[in-house]
């Protein structure tokens, strides 16, 4: 899957673990989107054809709400209690889970918890 992880998600052993998994992972750092709006980050992501991967969930919800025509948002919620959280190689599987499962993630919001 070609990824646009944003700027909440992009720490280094996750993108690492999501290039070993075989995806083509750019983060907001290196395509100079750090501290840019959300709205920015997803239509780059969008121009680039990556799904974007993001932690930031209520605002690129809003976001997709009024913006369907995207690569498709991959959001990961967190609770207060650290054990609900899910770890990288969690997030790592249920990322290839949905790549097998769903036809495509154009235009669609998924919540990855959701496939822990």
């Amino acid at each position: 899957m070609r990824l646009l992880v944003d700027e909440d998600s992009q720490a280094r052993t996750l993108v690492a673990r999501l290039r070993a998994a075989g995806h083509d992972v750019e983060t907001a750092e290196t395509a100079g989107l750090n501290s840019l709006a959300d709205e920015e980050v997803l239509r780059r992501a969008t121009a680039e054809g990556r799904v974007l991967l993001t932690r930031n969930c209520g605002d690129f919800r809003t976001l997709h709400a009024l913006m369907h025509e995207h690569a498709g948002i991959v959001a990961v919620y967190q609770d207060a209690d650290p054990a609900k959280n899910m770890s990288y190689a969690e997030i790592v599987a249920a990322i290839g889970g949905v790549e097998a499962s769903l036809p495509g993630l154009a235009g669609e919001f998924v919540v990855l918890n959701a496939w822990k």
